[in-house]
């Protein structure tokens, strides 16, 4: 699903030429910042700035407009005036220019006016083949090749150190954040770009174009909205199928931080769960937390190799910690397992009031006998027992004395264990660290932030895997989207028998409208019936009398038909009846619920969990945007915590999960297909049956697009 790498991009983020439109020679205006930046970085390229009131800036010929360039622009910076942006820009020949970035504020964030202003802006660009990076935005960065498009004082208070780490953000106050933090981190960037209103170019371009770009290793992204669903699918892909992971910081997790970032840009927050699903789906991960945020890319940019599941081993000089470091790795869902027989035993051996489990506690010892802590952590690899192995030194990092037994240490558990990464928690001082880091080893002062971020890395590399392996599966789409058209309205046994077209297990039903119909409907059952009024007006029918369970027997039937008219009829008198639903009793199994609704970003959205009344309030849930595969399918139910009870609990036996995974398939591929035509599905309950014998689907709600009636439910 990925897309393919764009060209016009490259030419915009690796210029060899820059025109500055409203270059100044005075320090602090904004057209004065980049030219300087540009010369005190080093920048190689031509650098052009253009200002109709001078011939020189700061020391550099100046041309009064773009047609008066001797030679083509790759990347023009626009540092002038909303007003004045799009005439500066008319004067660019059609190809003279690959890209521009809009400085100035005044456009879509201010209201209408200002959108029409970008919208011809945008015009503009297009009609010449100019790529538009903004407006309202602080611009880009290219590390490596000195390009400084900004006017951010960040970079002029130090350049932080080229590196693999792209990073690219909607707010560009943020992004001169990170910028500044990632310096102080010591951790080096390919390339920093700020999108702003993102007339035209937007994060997914950004995101799919690190993808393919050399220099890039990991993509560090601040999101506050999506217009395009699509795009930043195809995005998350193409870095997915580049093995690079991608870290987000998605703003507007609750109600109050999206109607924020909606005041604060002109983006959509969007609904907050279906981000979640996007991430988890493309094998993103999502950091709640700027300490997070940094903590994971620079893990994920500094291992040569990120840990492939969730075994660790703890190796520390105190107990006390070790005990808190277990605590974490358990919250964090890693897995402790104990060191081989053999090893627990040479460890005691050397140190007899050692711990040899895990945490494995070597005390103090370690430190007054070098050689224990290099052996304690070979004996712990030997087996391969372990994806990643912590170790806290506390304040023995700072001691230089030690510095060459720690440093050998880190260097032959590289050399000899390539594949297991390497965590040490110690005060060391800067210059130690860099240099450990240089290794591939982590550095934490903290060992609870250290596990967190195991913990996290490695979900991320088991979601990447899953997701690369579940890309959408199409197959059985052609079909659906043949069926029949949509009607205005869909009575429950309608419903169902659009979902069994679909390819999902819908238990069969017939609508009677009379006895002797349902008696001739109940015939043909293999087991007792169910009767349920079907009316658009009643949404729960056991309030009104409107249920009869495990009928058997003519006279049983006509009974149970006439009381659910009777019942109904007293406490609904205004209802319209459509007949009586005439259904097999289903077999006792696990009461599941599954949906589709549209996201007006990404499109249809499934979702899944337990069943019953208390789903609103429980919240026990999880989503994936359609289509998607049985191993996404199998996740989602994983996710949830009602999980355990699908696998058995109390004595019963445990459900059929391949079966309600095949379901929610059959669900993602009918909304994918259908997804014009429905704006909602509601299968509840979705019956889970004992292994082996299938899933059910008891009873459903479909809305049509077009719609504006109300669904019906038990």
């Amino acid at each position: 699903m990925s897309q393919p790498f764009d060209s016009s991009l490259s030419r915009l983020f690796n210029p060899r030429s820059i025109a500055i439109v409203g270059a100044s020679a005075t320090p602090g205006k904004i057209g004065a910042m980049p030219v300087a930046l540009l010369r005190q970085h080093g920048y190689d390229g031509r650098i052009l700035p253009i200002n109709p009131r001078a011939s020189v800036i700061q020391d550099l010929p100046a041309f009064p407009d773009l047609a008066a360039l001797d030679a083509d622009a790759d990347l023009v910076i626009l540092a002038v005036p909303a007003a004045h942006a799009a005439q500066a820009l008319e004067h660019a020949r059609p190809g003279q220019v690959g890209g521009a970035v809009v400085f100035t504020s005044g456009f879509s964030e201010t209201g209408a006016s200002g959108a029409q202003m970008q919208q011809r802006l945008l015009a503009i660009a297009r009609e010449r083949g100019i790529r538009l990076l903004g407006p309202n935005c602080l611009g880009f960065m290219n590390v490596r090749r000195n390009v400084y498009a900004t006017f951010s004082p960040a970079p002029a208070n130090g350049a932080v150190a080229a590196g693999g780490i792209g990073m690219v953000s909607q707010s560009g106050a943020f992004g001169a954040y990170a910028y500044s933090m990632a310096r102080e981190r010591g951790l080096g960037l390919s390339h920093w770009i700020s999108t702003g209103n993102e007339a035209d170019i937007d994060v997914a371009d950004c995101i799919q174009w690190l993808a393919h770009d050399p220099d890039t290793r990991v993509i560090m992204t601040y999101m506050e909205g999506c217009r395009d669903g699509a795009k930043l699918r195809r995005a998350l892909a193409a870095a997915r199928d580049a093995g690079k992971p991608v870290v987000v910081t998605k703003i507007g997790r609750t109600q109050a931080g999206a109607q924020a970032a909606a005041s604060h840009t002109a983006a959509l927050a969007g609904d907050d769960a279906v981000y979640d699903a996007l991430f988890k789906q493309y094998g993103a991960l999502r950091a709640r937390t700027i300490e997070e945020f940094f903590n994971l890319g620079y893990a994920l940019d500094t291992w040569k190799h990120a840990p492939q599941g969730r075994r660790l081993g703890i190796f520390t000089i105190s107990g006390g910690v070790g005990a808190l470091m277990a605590d974490e790795a358990e919250e964090a869902g890693l897995t402790l397992p104990e060191p081989a027989a053999d090893a627990q035993a040479r460890l005691l051996e050397r140190v007899a009031f050692a711990s040899a489990r895990n945490p494995v506690d070597v005390t103090g010892q370690a430190v007054s006998e070098p050689g224990l802590l290099l052996a304690t952590a070979e004996d712990m690899l030997a087996d391969g027992r372990y994806d990643a192995l912590a170790v806290f030194l506390a304040a023995a990092g700072s001691s230089e004395a030690l510095w060459p037994t720690f440093e050998a240490f880190a260097k032959q558990l590289q050399a000899s264990h390539p594949a297991v990464p390497l965590i040490i928690c110690a005060l060391f001082p800067p210059a130690r660290r860099r240099e450990l880091e240089r290794l591939g080893c982590l550095v934490f002062a903290d060992p609870s932030a250290a596990i967190r971020t195991i913990g996290a890395v490695a979900a991320c590399a088991g979601a990447r895997e899953a997701a690369a392996a579940n890309t959408e599966d199409d197959g059985g789409l052609a079909s659906i989207t043949g069926t029949a058209p949509v009607l205005d309205a869909y009575n429950e046994v309608q419903a169902m028998d659009l979902l069994r077209q679909a390819g999902l297990p819908a238990s069969p039903c017939t609508l009677a409208a009379d006895a002797d119909a349902a008696v001739l409907a109940a015939a043909r059952l293999d087991a007792p019936a169910v009767l349920k009024v079907v009316s658009p007006d009643i949404l729960h029918k056991s309030d009104v009398g409107g249920v009869k369970l495990n009928v058997s027997g003519e006279a049983a039937l006509r009974r149970a038909f006439a009381d659910i008219m009777t019942s109904v009829r007293q406490h609904r008198p205004d209802a319209r009846i459509d007949g009586i639903l005439v259904a097999p009793m289903a077999s006792k199994g696990v009461e599941c619920i599954a949906g589709v609704h549209c996201d007006p970003v990404f499109g249809p959205v499934v979702m899944f969990g337990l069943g019953g009344v208390f789903v609103e309030v429980l919240k026990d849930v999880s989503f994936r945007l359609a289509p998607f595969g049985r191993a996404e399918a199998l996740a989602m139910i994983r996710e949830t915590k009602g999980h355990a009870l699908l696998q058995g609990a109390r004595g019963a036996p445990p459900c059929d999960i391949g079966a309600l995974a095949d379901a929610l398939v059959a669900l993602s591929r009918f909304a994918h297909a259908r997804r014009t035509d429905f704006s909602s599905v509601e299968i509840n309950p979705l019956l889970a049956l004992p292994e082996g014998q299938g899933a059910l689907a008891l009873d459903a709600v479909v809305i049509p697009t077009a719609s504006r009636g109300g669904g019906h439910s038990s």
